[in-house]
């Protein structure tokens, strides 16, 4: 295997990684076979993997009326009612706000493709929408945002706005395994939440005991 990206388990693989060099600096008999060496991973090859969409909603309109955000909104790119939540396209919203599903096809001339991070449509949303309309200006820490895995579907955005557990709903494109792998070849770090993998592993239990027999 040429090489390899990982997928999913970031932190986890940073700390498996974190914890086997303190090992190492902290034993003066290391010999490179001890358990705290590796950690559990799984490989797909990237043709078998699918990405789906890590959609969005927010709990608020940062003070505007649902007519006064739509009208923002149509400053961002042609906007439109629609009949298909999900988009098809990248460059392409699904918004459901008020009830009613609207389709946002961002301007053109907004999206620099030389960029393989600001390209991606979950730097669109948050540079274009989130940020200077509905005011999230840190998705990782804001309250005000979710994410909805794009395994539950439109259907579930429908459910937290109508609700009025939300007051907007984005449906998002999902990003692209070469997206993916052209930002990691460029040394660059994805935004939060911008895949949600298909298949996950089953759950389970497994122990890695990171002390070893010392070596004979």
């Amino acid at each position: 295997i040429p090489v390899s990206y990982v997928a999913d388990g970031h932190h986890r693989s940073a700390s498996a990684w974190r914890a086997g060099g303190e090992r190492r600096a902290a034993n003066p008999r290391h010999f490179g076979n001890e358990e705290y060496n590796w950690f559990l991973a799984v490989l797909f090859p990237a043709d078998q993997l699918r990405i789906l969409p890590y959609n969005r909603v927010v709990k608020d309109l940062n003070g505007r009326t649902p007519a006064e955000l739509l009208d923002e909104l149509r400053r961002v790119g042609k906007l439109s009612p629609a009949d298909r939540p999900a988009p098809d396209a990248a460059g392409r919203f699904g918004v459901y706000l008020d009830r009613k599903w609207y389709r946002l096809d961002v301007d053109p001339q907004s999206i620099d493709r030389t960029d393989p991070i600001g390209s991606l449509d979950v730097s669109l949303l948050q540079d274009l929408i989130l940020a200077p309309l509905l005011g999230v200006g840190d998705p990782r820490t804001d309250q005000r945002v979710d994410f909805v895995g794009g395994i539950r579907g439109t259907a579930e955005l429908e459910r937290r706005v109508d609700s009025g557990n939300a007051a907007i709903g984005i449906a998002m494109y999902p990003t692209t395994i070469e997206q993916l792998m052209a930002a990691s070849d460029a040394g660059l770090v994805m935004p939060p939440k911008s895949t949600w993998f298909e298949p996950k592993l089953r759950s389970g239990l497994f122990v890695h005991t990171l002390d070893s027999p010392e070596p004979q």
